[in-house]
């Protein structure tokens, strides 16, 4: 439990807080560039670490990728758009990425 509590906690940082210091503190084209490298490197580069990790222990660690895009399309509604429908395809290809992930991981767990 206190593995999955960690990530949980870095999850919430990286989808909830950094949006929102995002909106918060920078402004203009600033904000867009940042929001950009949010979406495209540092997200998807977090939900495949966490998939990796998640697949070393898949009983306890299996909610990992869903409660990660989870958190990534609340942040999302708060902080941007409410209800925007683009955040949706968004954190279903950071669920999709994460479960790629796990089970890629689980697969060479069980190989060695």
């Amino acid at each position: 439990m206190k593995k999955l509590t960690h990530w949980i906690i870095a999850s919430a940082v990286i989808m909830l807080a950094f949006p929102w210091l995002a909106v918060t503190f920078i402004k203009g084209d600033g904000g867009m560039a940042v929001c950009f490298i949010l979406f495209f490197v540092l997200n998807p580069i977090y939900v495949i670490c966490a998939g990796v990790y998640a697949g070393k222990d898949k009983k306890r660690l299996w909610a990992l990728p869903i409660l990660t895009a989870l958190f990534f399309l609340a942040g999302t509604w708060l902080f941007f758009d409410m209800g925007e429908k683009a955040f949706i395809l968004y954190a279903l290809v950071y669920l999709f990425l994460g479960i790629t992930a796990m089970l890629v991981s689980m697969f060479i767990k069980k190989k060695h």
